[in-house]
């Protein structure tokens, strides 16, 4: 069992709000398969204040720590497998702001994609939320 244990590496890069009060991580790499799971990456800057007012705005934000996770973990936008998005309201009424952002940011990599209307996030002014799968370079 230790050798599993052992086998987790655990990201927390300090660009990246600072989840120790929560018990969480911004990331987890199981070295054994090559898997890295990322946690939802939101407009927060490192002191968790919310960038961006607009669906677009921190989409770029979430975008950029979504980015900062991935190096952290020793992986790419290149290795994404799964990109969940969460989104507040209706999926289809602001897609149009967020699905540019995206298709910029993987360019032609083009992973899996979950879109999720939520009723809420992490903060009341939180407007986009991204979780990914990837694989360790």
């Amino acid at each position: 069992m230790n050798n599993m244990i052992d086998s987790i590496q655990r990201v927390n890069p300090p660009q990246l709000f600072d989840g120790t009060a929560y018990g969480m991580s911004q990331g987890s790499v199981d070295m054994q398969s090559g898997l890295v799971f990322l946690s939802g990456q939101v407009s927060w800057d490192e002191a968790s204040h919310v960038r961006g007012t607009t669906y677009a705005e921190q989409t770029d934000m979430a975008l950029r720590n979504l980015q900062l996770a991935l190096e952290a973990a020793g992986s790419s936008r290149e290795r994404v497998l799964h990109l969940r998005i969460y989104i507040r309201g209706e999926c289809a009424d602001h897609m149009h702001e967020v699905a540019p952002r995206l298709k910029a940011f993987f360019a032609d990599v083009r992973p899996a994609v979950t879109g999720i209307g939520v009723a809420s996030l992490a903060t009341a002014d939180t407007l986009v939320e991204l979780e990914a799968v990837a694989k360790v370079r």
